[in-house]
């Protein structure tokens, strides 16, 4: 019996024992627990800070940009790279966000290759733009074929733009997208009597005139649906925009526009015209500009003509001059809007009209990526190569143009950098998104083609079958899908085969 006491006992000191370590081994959990909680709070309240920290250093630096007399924005850094581009899309923590969206998440969520556009760069290069301009009579026309992403023309349209358009698919996505059709320009040197109609109808703020035969077709079409046509005339004032031969727009050999020496002539025969109503002058010399003094030739020279038209009667209530602000791809020094105001205000002088402008890459260029992933690595005797998912169906620019864009990976890695060929999966040899990149990647790593926002997917196509990228907006911390990817049920959905 005593034994038994014994043992009853030890088992009772045994279980108070266990009682006491499960409590010592709860209060150790609790305590890690708290510990975890208080370190998720650090994290949480350290990213506050660096976010804080970021906003404050662009602060700073815009502040340090300076301004003109009016206090208007500065767009670009010495070095031509927009600051606003560079904090959109920036290094956190070891990977490469847009905004505050880590890029491998979107990539995760969305798949790839898909294009990434910033709220943020988009809205703060039109403020640059509109801003510097701020003391003169002005409106700035987006150039929609630059990017028609519905998502894009209504953060423009929020932010009082008007639009350029080149085609009557462009005038029914700004219309779509809440844009005001009296606020949109009708460029392009192909418009068919159908898009006339139909700007018509819309209430559109002026058709840009490129030709005799333009302007003949356009008064017969204005009286048939009982309007007049509000008109200026493209003006080709045969300045050389130095800049790429396919998007060279203001030289003689150019299909574009009206001949300098001509306008006057074609100005005296549209005051003619029973149904055109002569509102302005426009020119635009080309694309992807980086010298100031390209455009104050042509403004010079746009000024002068002005005066002599309005000598004989003329009273024109705008002067468009157009677009073309280039943006940095690689080591280009760009324009700053606030030294374009100041060079066109001085041309300006004392005239009441109205200015018009055109920018389309320069607002969306930099606000724009596109990611794609690393399928294979493929070293060769001479070259090596990084295939990607991403092709020049996805974007063309390189193709096209020979095109430069900034190739980074989105989590950098250490090691020895080897050059690679960044190609895609499309059946040419002209295939190619970068040529000679100095990387240190794997297959399966992201890479960010930079500066890809302007004729990206604009551009794209279906070639070899591929369904299209999907296309993204980041707003801070959050993504909006703007256009889902395609399907390839969706690339025959409208095509039929023979009965």
């Amino acid at each position: 019996m005593r034994h038994q006491r014994s043992a009853q006992a030890a088992a009772a000191r045994t279980g108070r024992r266990a009682c006491v370590f499960v409590a010592r081994y709860d209060t150790f959990v609790a305590r890690c627990d708290t510990f975890v909680d208080e370190h998720d709070t650090f994290v949480d309240e350290h990213d506050t800070f660096v976010d804080e920290h970021d906003t404050f250093g662009a602060r700073r630096d815009t502040a340090a940009a300076g301004s003109d007399a009016r206090g208007a924005p500065r767009g670009a850094d010495s070095a031509g790279r927009s600051r606003e581009a560079m904090s959109a899309f920036s290094l956190s923590r070891g990977e490469l966000h847009a905004e505050r969206v880590p890029l491998a998440t979107i990539a995760e969520r969305f798949g790839t290759p898909c294009y990434v556009y910033s709220r943020a760069a988009i809205e703060a290069r039109y403020d640059a733009f509109d801003g510097a301009f701020a003391d003169l009579p002005h409106l700035v026309c987006y150039a929609v074929k630059a990017n028609s992403n519905l998502a894009i023309l209504d953060l423009l349209a929020r932010r009082g733009a008007g639009f350029d358009i080149v085609s009557a698919g462009e005038l029914a996505r700004v219309v779509a997208a809440g844009g005001d059709p009296a606020k949109t320009v009708f460029s392009g040197v192909g418009k068919a009597d159908s898009e006339m109609e139909t700007a018509l109808v819309a209430g559109i703020r002026c058709f840009n005139v490129e030709s005799a035969a333009e302007l003949d077709l356009l008064n017969a079409v204005a009286g048939r649906v009982g309007k007049r046509a509000p008109i200026s005339i493209r003006v080709n004032p045969d300045v050389d925009p130095r800049t790429h031969p396919y998007i060279a727009t203001g030289l003689k050999e150019s299909k574009f526009g009206v001949a300098y020496n001509d306008a006057p002539a074609l100005y005296r025969r549209a005051a003619g015209l029973a149904h055109v109503d002569v509102q302005g002058i426009d020119c635009h010399i080309g694309s992807q500009i980086t010298d100031l003094a390209v455009y104050v030739e042509a403004a010079r020279k746009m000024f002068a003509l002005v005066d002599a038209i309005e000598s004989e009667g003329a009273a024109l209530r705008h002067i468009d001059l157009g677009g073309g602000l280039g943006i940095r791809y690689d080591d280009e020094t760009t324009i700053d809007p606030a030294a374009y105001a100041r060079a066109v205000r001085g041309l300006h002088g004392e005239r009441s009209h109205e200015l018009l402008f055109e920018p389309g890459r320069f607002l969306v260029g930099e606000a724009g990526l596109l990611l794609t992933r690393v399928l294979y690595l493929k070293p060769g005797d001479t070259r090596d190569f990084a295939i990607v998912d991403a092709a020049m169906n996805d974007l063309l620019r390189p193709a096209l143009y020979a095109a430069w864009h900034p190739v980074e990976p989105v989590r950098p890695r250490a090691g020895d950098a080897r050059r690679w060929q960044i190609v895609g999966p499309v059946c040419e040899s002209a295939d190619f998104l970068a040529h000679d990149r100095g990387l240190v990647i794997a297959a399966g790593d992201l890479l960010a083609v930079r500066a890809a926002g302007a004729y990206g997917f604009a551009m794209s196509s279906n070639y070899n079958s591929r369904p299209r990228p999907c296309e993204v907006v980041v707003d801070g911390d959050r993504v909006h899908l703007a256009r889902p990817r395609e399907r390839i049920a969706d690339l025959f959905a409208n095509e039929s085969m023979l009965r």
